[in-house]
């Protein structure tokens, strides 16, 4: 795990009063400007009221998320998990997160309603070990949840509690969402309940090197909206209410919101969730490479003239990579059309498919391009 990252999974919540909390020296100056008297002159007021807004824009409520939190709300849920012993000599980010306010034997999240039937999202790491687990609406009615299933590697796990009718939010496309555009977190943190902050989209497709498992799926949607403890498993959303991610963690050295938060991409949290629902489990398909990251020393060792894409590093022996003629340092630069510009990507494309699946990579092999086509297989 990264040294900066050696904390905590926790479930985001953004919010752009959140902006002005990321640096201590900031806020401190905010707070020493508030309380100095206004600049004198009646040519600088309207200057400093205007400077870079159109007016137009200054009386739309552009920056108004009111609509889209009042869409959200209703979806996202809280959770409490019971233990009934903690591990001995376990010490972990998840055994902190779990307890961080609260005993030993009680954990806080958040979750995000999937169907109206009574499926909700959330964490693994949320529930996992949990003895028991309950779901609270907001309107203030509670339930007892099955854990339908999880999956480690992608940090995802669907509950289900015995309620009909539930709202439900409309799905984004997290492959369509831009950096740079508003999006809403919203949960339940530090004991504080239902909550909504704003933030940006700071970067799509982050690896971040925290879920620690050999077939870890890490593709974050990363913004810089709050997030903190207790909002794990809570709901990401564009500025239409439209769930875009599942909150799962935050950079931190703290164990406490500083600037960066990240959350599972809905188009592969439905994919992992869909299959739970149906199978029990997720079917995941697998290509059966290893791989890393093109990077301009790696190409001009390679011999190549692309200095984007993933390299292939290894071909399982058996595997539908080995079947199609997948090659050592072949570089995939496109999976069915779209460019691949980094491992997560690719990794993220993938576990969105189905087993049985074909799909179709473009290669570079020394310098010339290659089309193959891959049958994706599970896990033998």
């Amino acid at each position: 795990m990264r040294p900066f990252l050696k904390s905590f999974l926790v479930g985001m919540l953004g919010g752009m009063v959140g902006l002005v909390l990321l640096l201590p020296v900031v806020r401190k100056e905010l707070i020493v400007s508030h309380h100095n008297p206004p600049m004198q002159g009646p040519s600088l007021r309207p200057v400093a009221l205007r400077i870079n807004v159109p007016p137009a824009l200054a009386t739309e409520g552009i920056c108004d998320f009111s609509v889209a939190a009042a869409r959200a709300l209703p979806s996202v849920v809280s959770i409490t998990v019971r233990y009934g012993h903690r591990e001995e000599g376990r010490g972990d980010i998840f055994q902190w997160f779990r307890n961080p306010f609260f005993g030993p034997q009680e954990g806080k999240g958040s979750g995000v309603i999937y169907r109206s039937d009574g499926y909700v999202l959330t964490n693994n790491h949320v529930v996992e070990g949990a003895e028991e687990v309950w779901v609270t609406l907001q309107d203030n009615r509670s339930f007892p949840a099955e854990v339908v299933g999880t999956y480690a590697p992608a940090d995802l796990a669907v509950l289900k509690i015995d309620a009909t009718d539930l709202p439900v939010l409309p799905l984004a496309d997290s492959d369509a969402a831009r950096v740079g555009a508003w999006v809403l977190a919203v949960g339940n943190p530090l004991e504080l309940g239902a909550t909504v902050t704003a933030g940006i989209i700071s970067a799509k497709g982050r690896d971040i090197d925290i879920i620690e498992d050999n077939y870890a799926i890490e593709s974050f949607i990363q913004t810089d909206a709050v997030v903190n403890p207790g909002n794990s498993g809570g709901a990401l959303v564009d500025v239409e209410g439209r769930l875009l991610g599942i909150n799962t963690a935050i950079a931190t050295s703290t164990g406490f919101y500083e600037g960066y938060s990240f959350a599972i991409p809905v188009n592969l949290a439905k994919k992992i969730a869909d299959d739970i629902i149906a199978w029990g489990s997720y079917q995941r398909g697998f290509l059966g490479i290893n791989i890393t990251e093109l990077d301009d020393e790696l190409a001009e060792r390679l011999g190549l003239d692309v200095t984007r894409g993933v390299v292939v590093t290894g071909v399982v022996p058996g595997s539908a990579a080995e079947d199609a003629g997948i090659q050592l340092n072949d570089v995939i630069v496109a999976v069915d059309g779209k460019p691949v510009t980094s491992a997560p990507a690719l990794l993220e494309y993938v576990g969105r498919a189905r087993i049985g699946q074909t799909l179709h990579l473009t290669l570079d092999r020394h310098g010339k391009k290659h089309q193959i086509a891959v049958v994706l297989r599970g896990i033998e």
